[in-house]
């Protein structure tokens, strides 16, 4: 819901989403391998759950990076009114 008091300059988290996972899965890689060689199958397998969360998660950033800006009114539009609670 809008509240009218959105500052002007506000930007997307997805450019720092994209950061993170770009940290985060070379590690979870990192841990899935390392894992695996030091025969810690349970951990290995949380690390590469791990990992394949953080690419799909990737790719959803990239995709919604790749659309663009999505249409948001202007300075001009009144917030919208905050719903009611419904009367008895």
């Amino acid at each position: 819901m809008r509240t009218g008091s959105e500052p002007r300059t506000a930007r997307s988290p997805l450019r720092a989403r994209f950061w993170l996972c770009v940290w985060g899965l070379p590690w979870a890689i990192f841990g899935a391998v390392l894992f695996a060689l030091l025969g810690q199958s349970g951990w290995a397998a949380a690390c590469a759950a791990l990992a394949l969360v953080i690419a799909v998660d990737m790719a959803v950033v990239v995709r919604h990076m790749r659309q663009g800006a999505h249409y948001q009114p202007g300075p001009d539009v009144p917030p919208y009114q905050p719903p009611r609670p419904p009367s008895r």
